[in-house]
C-alpha cells in the first residue's frame, strides 16, 4: 500500500469508529423506538377512550371521526419521532472533525482519541525528535588514550552505531561519513534500550552509551572524564562514553536544536492550564537545559522505556488524563499506555503504529490544535444531541394530542414527516458548521 492509501485508511477508520458518547446515543436510540411505539399505542387508546366515554368535551374538526382522530394521532407520533437525529449527531461531527484534522496535518486514528483529547490534564514530551529537530550533530570528539586519535575513536563509535536507528547514532554515522571514515565490521551486536550498544570489533569488545551503561560497565567514571562530561552536558549536549573491554577510551558529544514551534506550543499549553512534562533518556543536565529554554519546569531524565510507562501510570493513578508525545521506538510503550498517544510523523514506524494521533508536519503546535479541535468537535456533538432531544421532547407530546388541546388542530402526518426531516437536517447542519473551524494559531 502507498503512504497516501494508508493515510486515507486511517482517516476512514476514525470516521467510522464509535466514541463513548456515541455508544450512549446508541443506547438511547435502542430504547427510543419501543418507547415511541408504546406512546403511539397509548395515544390511540387515550383519545379513543376519552371521546367514546365522553370524558372530554373538545369538538372534533370537520370530517373527523373519533377513530380517525385517534388513529392520525398515533400515526403522527410515529412519524414525528426521530431517532435518526440522535444517531446522526455524533458520526457527522466526528467525520467533519477528523477531516479537519487531516486538513491541518493531524491524522486522528480513532474517534475515541478525538473525544479524550479535550479531557487531557498533563502532556508528556519526549525530547529528541519531538521538542528538538531530531537532527543532532557531533559537537566534540575527545580521546582519552594518547595512542587513539579522534578519527579512530569516531570510526569505532560509528561502526558500533551502524545498526541503530536512534537519531544520536545517525549523527555519529553522518560525521564519520563526512570525514570519509570506513565502517568496521562488527559482530555480536547487542542494544540496551535507553542505555547504549555493545559489539565486538576484531577480538576486542567495544561499547558506547550513556551514564547508565557506564555504571554497569565500570564502578567509577574517572574524575577527568566526568568533569568534561558535566561541562558539555551543562551546555545542552548529550554525551556518550566509548569503552574498550569495559575501559573508557573517549567521549563523543552530540547536540540537537530546538524546533521553532516547540516553545510557542508549550507556552500555549501552559496557558491552557495543562501540566507539561519532559521525559527523556538523556542526561539530566541536557534535559533541563532544553526544558528551561522551552518553558517546561518538570523533567524526568535518564529514564528507560519502562520508566516512561511507569511515569504515565503515575499520573493516571492520580485520575489525570495523559497525552504522550514521542517519536522513537523507546516511546512506543508509553504512547500505548497514555490515554492519548501522539506520534510524530517523521518518527519510527513502531511509534506511529502505537500512536492514536499522528502529526504529519512534526509541528508541536498541532498538539494544541488537536486538543482544541477535540473540544470544538465534542461541543458540536453535544449540541446535536441536545437539539435532537429537545425536538423529540417537544414534538412527540404535540403529535400525541397536545396540539389538539392547545390549538384545536391535530398535527397532520405530512407536517410531522417534514418536521422529522428538518430535525435530521438541522443536526447535520450543526455538524457542518464545524467546517468554519480555525486553529488557535490562525486566530492569533
Amino acid at each position: 500500500d502507498t503512504t497516501l492509501n494508508k493515510i486515507i485508511k486511517m482517516v476512514e477508520d476514525a470516521q467510522t469508529s464509535k466514541i463513548p458518547i456515541q455508544r450512549l446515543a446508541d443506547r438511547i436510540s435502542s430504547l427510543f423506538v419501543p418507547v415511541v411505539i408504546i406512546i403511539s399505542i397509548l395515544s390511540f387508546i387515550l383519545w379513543f377512550s376519552l371521546y367514546s366515554f365522553e370524558l372530554i368535551s373538545l369538538t372534533l374538526p370537520d370530517g373527523y371521526s373519533i377513530f380517525l382522530l385517534a388513529f392520525l394521532t398515533a400515526i403522527a407520533v410515529l412519524v414525528i419521532s426521530c431517532p435518526c437525529a440522535l444517531g446522526l449527531a455524533t458520526p457527522t461531527a466526528i467525520m467533519v472533525g477528523t477531516g479537519l484534522g487531516a486538513q491541518n496535518g493531524i491524522l486522528i486514528r480513532t474517534g475515541e482519541a478525538l473525544e479524550i483529547a479535550r479531557q487531557v490534564d498533563v502532556v508528556l514530551f519526549d525530547k529528541t525528535g519531538t521538542i528538538t529537530k531530531g537532527l543532532p550533530e557531533v559537537t566534540s570528539i575527545i580521546s582519552i588514550e594518547e595512542s587513539l586519535s579522534e578519527k579512530e575513536l569516531l570510526q569505532i563509535a560509528a561502526s558500533l552505531e551502524k545498526g541503530s536507528e536512534h537519531s544520536l547514532a545517525k549523527a555519529i554515522i553522518s560525521k564519520a561519513e563526512e570525514m570519509n571514515l570506513k565502517i568496521l565490521k562488527i559482530e555480536s551486536f547487542n542494544a540496551f534500550p535507553g542505555k547504549g550498544i555493545e559489539a565486538t570489533i576484531g577480538d576486542r569488545d567495544f561499547s558506547i552509551g550513556n551514564r547508565k551503561l557506564a555504571t554497569e560497565l565500570t564502578s567509577t567514571i574517572p574524575s577527568s572524564i566526568n568533569n568534561k562530561m558535566e561541562n558539555l552536558e551543562n551546555e545542552g549536549n548529550t554525551v556518550m562514553i566509548v569503552f574498550r573491554d569495559r575501559t573508557p577510551i573517549g567521549i563523543i558529544s552530540v547536540a540537537d536544536t530546538i524546533k521553532d514551534s516547540s516553545k510557542e506550543a508549550i507556552e500555549l499549553l501552559n496557558k491552557m492550564g495543562l501540566t507539561t512534562v519532559m521525559v527523556s533518556g538523556d542526561n539530566e543536565r541536557a534535559v533541563k537545559a532544553i526544558a528551561n529554554e522551552v518553558g517546561i519546569t518538570e523533567v524526568h531524565a535518564e529514564v528507560l522505556p519502562e520508566d516512561k510507562v511507569n511515569i504515565v501510570k503515575t499520573y493516571q493513578e492520580k485520575n489525570m488524563k495523559v497525552l504522550f508525545v514521542g517519536d522513537g521506538v523507546n516511546d512506543a510503550p508509553a504512547l500505548a499506555q497514555a490515554d492519548v498517544g501522539v506520534a510524530m510523523g517523521a518518527g519510527t514506524d513502531v511509534a506511529i503504529e502505537a500512536g492514536d494521533i499522528v502529526l504529519i508536519k512534526d509541528d508541536l503546535r498541532d498538539v494544541v490544535t488537536a486538543i482544541d479541535l477535540s473540544q470544538k468537535t465534542i461541543r458540536r456533538v453535544k449540541m446535536g444531541l441536545f437539539w435532537a432531544l429537545i425536538y423529540n421532547t417537544i414534538g412527540i407530546p404535540l403529535a400525541a394530542g397536545l396540539s389538539f388541546v392547545l390549538f384545536k388542530v391535530p398535527i397532520p402526518a405530512e407536517i410531522a414527516g417534514l418536521a422529522m426531516a428538518m430535525s435530521s437536517v438541522s443536526v447535520v447542519i450543526n455538524a457542518l458548521l464545524l467546517k468554519r473551524y480555525k486553529n488557535p494559531f490562525e486566530k492569533r
